[in-house]
């Protein structure tokens, strides 16, 4: 008598290495969910404002706001952090290029975070009380928001040095399709030319370079975080090392 008693089936385990591509591609999606809307809705009322530290203030929304970016900020670390074995198997230099890198960004943003939460602070502790000096606060609080703005250059900024290191990378590896990293390769030296003309007064942080350059190194992160966690890597039979070296492509034991 053949038994028909249901034996429940075992899903395989996850690859390691398919665990990376799925973990790094969401902590890059988690960096767009994060920052975009902190930087176009819940900071505005303090960025837009010049006499926010004066006036009755959305220190919620605000807070809120900064929050996300420092959620932004920590993916930021994560991706590196997690990328880190896959490239130093090919790459210990940019690897750990890559690694720095993303560590600077996160700090100067969570900089420009703190900058923001002073003004808060201000408005809040300071500005109610019948002695404060409203022009000194308006003169602090213009400078706090200069800060911010400045580590908002300077910050996102680094994806120029993200796009190089981790693009040169996934370019020569292959492990994703050639067109992701080469859009990260080209948007760099433009969002690098925009960044500069804006430390000189050239060209204003929102211009028509700076959107000319800006599109590039978006749909390079946000194409990358999406293509590994829907397909993870490709690695072909062989990679060619940033030295010229061919080495396996077996990235079977990356934790």
């Amino acid at each position: 008598m053949v038994s028909t008693a249901f034996h429940p089936t075992t899903k395989p385990p996850m690859a390691p290495i398919r665990r990376t591509a799925l973990l790094a591609g969401a902590l890059y999606l988690i960096t767009f969910l994060a920052s975009i809307p902190a930087a176009a809705y819940f900071l505005l009322p303090v960025l837009d404002d010049p006499r926010y530290i004066l006036g009755p203030g959305q220190d919620a929304r605000v807070t809120i706001g900064a929050l996300l970016d420092i959620i932004n900020a920590l993916a930021c670390i994560g991706t590196a952090v997690v990328l880190y074995p896959v490239v130093r198997r090919t790459s210990p230099v940019l690897a750990l290029g890559f690694l720095a890198s993303r560590i600077l960004e996160a700090a100067i943003i969570v900089a420009g975070v703190m900058a923001l939460l002073a003004v808060v602070t201000l408005r809040r502790d300071v500005a109610g009380d019948p002695g404060a000096d409203a022009d000194s606060l308006l003169t602090v609080g213009a400078a706090l928001i200069a800060v911010r703005d400045w580590s908002f250059l300077f910050g996102p900024g680094l994806a120029v040095a993200n796009a190089l290191l981790l693009g040169t990378f996934m370019y020569r590896s292959r492990l994703v399709p050639r067109v992701i990293p080469l859009m990260g390769l080209i948007g760099a030296p433009l969002l690098l030319a925009s960044n500069l003309g804006t430390m000189f007064g050239i060209n204003e942080q929102l211009s028509v370079l700076s959107l000319v350059a800006v599109p590039g190194i978006f749909f390079w992160e946000l194409t990358l975080g999406i293509y590994l966690i829907v397909k993870g890597f490709t690695p072909p039979p062989t990679i060619t090392g940033v030295d010229g070296d061919r080495q396996p492509s077996s990235f079977a034991d990356v934790p």
